[in-house]
């Protein structure tokens, strides 16, 4: 059966309007992404289909160019369409974290840091830059390493925040094993670099560190 044979209030489109986004499955809103289905099949239940064969939303959304495009259904006009949503929605949280103090809304700052490194096969370490205001300046990575490790030099950090013209910094990284509870060595590095920072007056205000289900925050866990 077509969607348009559908019930109105069923149909993926009209509850998005009548109920907002939040009321769709994962199937509805991929639905709504695809447009159209393929012969025999519905765009719901190609996006069914489509989120059994990979499984999950989030692992369709940060697959490869060549397992997104082999998918039956897809191809590379639908990859350009995801990766320019995908990189809307990191401009639209980068903004909304800079029209003011970044950290009065540390949830903002979580999901724009996840975005940026939760999907990463490797250790990245980076730095959020801001002003004596809290607003952000820059979004730096500094250091990429290894599946379970990034040598970080303060040296670098202490440079990048003279050159952003930094006040404080939020410093972040990605565990990709998917656990973001913090190391030891996390927590030594994070010393050294307040150490580091503290000599050219730029406070740390967080260390965050991203994993696949949660951000945990160095401040809110009482590591600073």
């Amino acid at each position: 059966m077509s969607i348009t044979d559908w019930p109105l209030s069923e149909r993926p489109r009209e509850k998005l309007l009548h109920q907002g986004a939040s009321a769709l499955s994962d199937a509805e809103l991929l639905a709504i992404f695809l447009r159209t289905g393929v012969k025999g099949k519905s765009a719901v239940d190609l996006a069914r289909d489509l989120l059994n064969d990979f499984g999950s939303l989030r692992a369709l959304l940060e697959s490869t160019q060549a397992s997104f495009c082999a998918a039956h259904g897809l191809g590379v006009a639908k990859y350009v369409q995801l990766q320019a949503v995908l990189e809307m929605s990191r401009r639209h949280l980068r903004s909304s974290i800079e029209r003011g103090d970044a950290m009065e809304n540390p949830q903002q700052v979580r999901e724009y840091l996840s975005l940026k490194l939760r999907h990463q096969s490797r250790e990245v370490f980076a730095c959020l830059f801001l002003d004596n205001k809290h607003q952000v300046i820059n979004y730096e990575t500094l250091f990429l390493g290894t599946i379970n490790a990034a040598a970080v030099y303060p040296r670098e950090v202490v440079a990048r925040a003279l050159a952003n013209n930094a006040a404080a910094v939020v410093l972040a990284h990605n565990h990709p094993s998917g656990v973001a509870e913090p190391s030891m060595a996390d927590q030594q590095i994070t010393e050294r670099l307040v150490k580091a920072l503290n000599m050219i007056d730029v406070r740390v205000i967080d260390h965050m560190v991203v994993g696949d289900r949660e951000v945990v925050s160095f401040a809110e866990r009482g590591l600073l």
